[in-house]
């Protein structure tokens, strides 16, 4: 194929692959004028991400070895789907099927974060209430 290293990637069939990069730097000016646009002047949503972050290094460094193996999932499903106020709106059905679990394992679940402070229940749902709804804890 190429002998040099120099030479852009050539695939069977293609002349060569366009560049990753757009020329004289434009793609810069592009990513300036579009982080400006609609939002307020900062950084906060990169502190926004980098608090999820140090949560779920926290959790899996100090918490998820007391876990069973069913709780961390749910609490890592649960944490992904809360809104900013800290509540995840969602179906224990839905957690089972996300989670890769029986149902009644979910519920074994949800009990053991609620007895760890992991995790409070706002709302208990049902077919006609609509999904229940958990306050997650750190």
């Amino acid at each position: 194929m190429n002998t040099r290293p120099t030479d852009p990637p050539i695939l069977p069939g293609c002349s060569v692959l366009p560049p990753m990069e757009p020329p004289n730097g434009s793609r810069r000016r592009h990513q300036a004028d579009q982080g400006t646009r609609g939002k307020a002047k900062g950084n906060t949503g990169r502190r926004k991400a980098a608090d999820r972050f140090a949560v779920l290094n926290a959790f899996v460094d100090w918490t998820a070895a007391g876990l069973t193996r069913a709780e961390v999932p749910v609490w890592l499903i649960l944490f992904r789907d809360k809104k900013p106020d800290g509540i995840a709106r969602t179906s224990q059905a839905d957690l089972a099927r996300r989670a890769g679990a029986n149902l009644a394992t979910v519920k074994r679940a949800t009990a053991g974060l609620r007895r760890r402070g992991l995790l409070t229940v706002v709302f208990r749902g049902s077919l006609r209430r609509g999904p229940s709804a958990y306050r997650v804890h750190r």
